[in-house]
This record gives structure tokens, C-alpha cells and sequence, in this order.
């Protein structure tokens, strides 16, 4: 039986337009992480570091810079991940898998991502590069023309998804202005979102502006312990499942719109920690376009294909629904610092779970979905975590 694992610190920077480098944003998160957990750099065992890059920063070789946050943290094992969007959960089910294994008792989990320092076009180009270049066709999509053709593809099979689309914008927008850590802190109105104007341009037909994560710098950071060393943890979450699955690369060798990697990785974890959707307190899902959302919804099993536009229209996933979607505004208005928003999720979903989320703050929620995802539903991580200790 694989080791009991647990969340017991976790880091956070604000996300943005920020002035601190790559190195500081993970030094910050860091510090605050060992802090939270009360230990040491001493104390850790091995680092694991989620960063995309491509190009984005000249820092290739960013494993170790952690270290930098505090000297007991050297020669520890530092290891970089990287896995597209998907990279930050990359790095935390790398160092989940290393605790079951036995060969390390505390791990720092830390997600990074310097962006908005370059231009539109150059990060578009650099998130490219994660999509399948040895078809023409493909290698000439950025993402919000990858994500476009979803879109489109759910009208033609479903109906016209523009409403849902729009109501997922606005619901994301709504609860980023109670996190305080969010990028985006300005209220949606439905017809800005539903209309093509100045304020809201065309990106990639039918996806408008409003239907687009936003360029981010970030970091975010997660102490992962075994049962042993979480024994004494003033507080801490379980981590009751983890489950990754990854789909082909090509979007034209698979129907894209099953999200069938998604479905996989997330009904995979389900049985591993014995619950249904049903049992689900909230999620925090990659949103990185509305159409993305609405799949996933989908995915989790809490509507039949083509019927996700019920349970936002029903109030389902809004804050005061049954099971709220991305409380904190999700990639689409919390900001999408690509290696840190795997990390992200998880480290605001614990601390929802540990009565620390502020203002984001359920009532004594007990279980939690994170799903990150890379690519076009390709690298797809789910994570199920459960109230322990608060």
C-alpha cells in the first residue's frame, strides 16, 4: 500500500504583471511554504520545480534556484518538470510518487512561470511550440485557435455554446475579486461578454477576449510530507488520489471534443479514493479558454456530453452552488503563470480545506478536485484532496 501523503505548507505570490525575477518569485514562495509547515530547509529532501519556459526566460537551468531560499536546502535533489500547462502538477505527482516509493519523507513542490515581460506574440509563439508540430496544419494553431476549434466543433455538434461561454467568463471574474492573490480584479458584465466590441475583440472565432486565460507571472509552492513527518502538522490535507493520464498529441487522431484524457484521469481518481462527483465540495479545473471549462465539466461526470451549460445556468458551479468551479477565478481571471498553475490550484485548494482561503472560504468543505492540464486535453493530471487537520 502506497505511503499516506499530505499537504502541510503551502506559498503563494500575487499573480500579475510583476516586478520580482523567476528567482524571486521562487525564493518568496518558498521561504513562505517552509514557514507555513514549520520546518527547515534541513528538513526537505528533495526539490521538484514545474516550469514551461520555452524560451519565455534565458533561465534553462532552474531547478536549483530554490536553494537560494534557504541554505539548509543544498544538495538537496532538485529536479526540473516540465509537461506544457500541465507542468506545476507534473512536478507535485513527481514528488507524491517519490513519498510512496519511500525515498523521501518532506518534498518542496514549487511552480514558476516569468511571462509578461514579453510580448503577446512571443508568448503565443513560445505556448505553441506545446502543440503537435509535425502536422502543418497543427503547427501552424497558436492555442486560442486550437481552443477555437473546439468551440466551434461544440456548436456544430451540440448547438451554440457562446451564452455558457460567456457565463463562465463572468462566474470567474466574480470570484477573483475574493482572492486577493488574483490577477484580475474587475467585474464581468453577461453582454460585455456575449458582444464583439473594442473592449471585447474577436481572438479566435468564436473566442473573444473575455474568453481567453490571461499572460501571468507567478509562482506558487507546496510542502508534500509522508504520514510520519505530518504526524505533528498543526495542519494538513490528505492527498487521497492522484491520477495522470496522457492522450495523443495529434488533435486530428482523436474526436477532441470527448475530452476523453480528462474523463480518464478524472474518474480514474474517483476510484481511487472510493467518491463520485457527488462527493465533491469544489474543483479548481484548467480553464485556460471558457470552452475548456465547459469540456470539463463534462469530464467530471456533472452533466451527459453536451448538456454542460445546465449547471451553470442551474447555479451549480457558482460560488453559492453545490459544487463552485475555480473560487479563485480560475486560470481565465486568477492569471495562468503556465509552470505555477498547477501548483496553484492545489496550494489555494488546501487551504480552502484548512479554513484559510479568506474570503474565498466554504463552509467546512471536505473534499476538493484540482485537474490541470496540458496541451489540448493531452497531459491531464487529476488530484483529489481531503480535509485532515485545520
Amino acid at each position: 500500500m502506497p505511503i499516506q501523503t499530505y499537504i502541510t505548507g503551502t506559498g503563494h505570490s500575487r499573480f500579475g504583471k510583476l516586478s520580482a525575477t523567476l528567482e524571486e518569485l521562487i525564493t518568496d514562495v518558498t521561504r513562505e511554504a517552509l514557514a507555513d509547515a514549520g520546518l527547515q530547509g534541513s528538513d526537505i529532501d528533495a526539490v521538484y520545480l514545474g516550469h514551461f519556459n520555452s524560451g519565455l526566460v534565458p533561465d534553462g537551468f532552474a531547478s536549483s534556484l530554490a536553494m537560494q531560499a534557504d541554505a539548509g536546502l543544498r544538495f538537496a535533489p532538485a529536479t526540473r518538470c516540465e509537461n506544457a500547462c500541465a507542468s506545476g502538477a507534473a512536478a507535485f505527482h513527481g514528488a507524491l510518487n517519490l513519498i510512496r516509493a519511500g525515498g523521501a519523507r518532506n518534498v518542496l513542490v514549487i511552480g514558476a512561470e516569468k511571462m509578461t515581460h514579453r510580448t503577446t506574440a512571443d508568448v503565443t509563439r513560445a505556448l505553441a511550440g506545446a502543440g503537435y508540430q509535425n502536422d502543418p496544419t497543427e503547427a501552424g494553431l497558436s492555442f486560442p485557435q486550437a481552443f477555437a476549434l473546439l468551440a466551434q466543433g461544440y456548436a456544430g455538434r451540440y448547438g451554440d455554446p457562446t451564452e455558457t461561454l460567456a457565463r463562465i467568463a463572468v462566474k470567474n471574474h466574480a470570484n477573483a475579486l475574493n482572492n486577493p492573490l488574483a490577477q484580475m480584479h474587475k467585474p464581468l458584465d453577461l453582454a460585455v461578454a456575449l458582444t464583439v466590441s473594442d473592449r471585447n475583440p474577436l481572438i479566435a472565432p468564436p473566442l473573444k477576449l473575455s474568453d481567453c486565460s490571461l499572460i501571468t507571472d507567478g509562482a506558487a509552492a507546496v510542502v508534500l510530507s509522508s504520514a510520519d513527518a505530518a504526524a505533528s502538522a498543526s495542519r494538513r490535507v490528505h492527498v487521497a488520489a492522484a491520477s495522470h493520464v496522457s492522450d495523443l498529441l495529434p488533435m486530428a487522431a482523436r474526436d477532441v471534443l470527448a475530452f476523453e484524457g480528462p474523463r480518464r484521469a478524472i474518474e480514474a481518481a474517483y476510484a481511487q479514493a472510493g467518491i463520485s462527483v457527488q462527493d465533491l465540495d469544489f474543483a479548481e479545473v484548467h480553464d485556460c479558454f471558457t470552452i475548456a471549462e465547459l469540456l470539463i465539466y463534462e469530464a467530471m461526470g456533472l452533466a451527459a456530453p453536451g448538456q454542460g451549460g445546465s449547471v451553470i445556468a442551474e447555479g451549480t458551479v457558482l460560488a453559492d452552488g453545490a459544487l463552485p468551479v475555480n473560487l479563485s477565478g480560475g486560470l481565465k481571471a486568477k492569471g495562468h503563470p503556465v509552470g505555477a498553475t498547477g501548483v496553484s490550484m492545489l496550494a489555494l485548494a488546501a487551504r480552502q480545506l484548512t479554513g484559510g482561503a479568506g474570503a474565498m472560504q466554504l463552509e467546512a468543505p471536505e473534499w476538493a478536485l484540482a485537474f490541470n492540464m496540458g496541451g489540448a486535453a493531452v497531459a491531464n493530471y487529476a488530484t483529489l484532496l481531503h480535509a485532515d487537520r485545520a
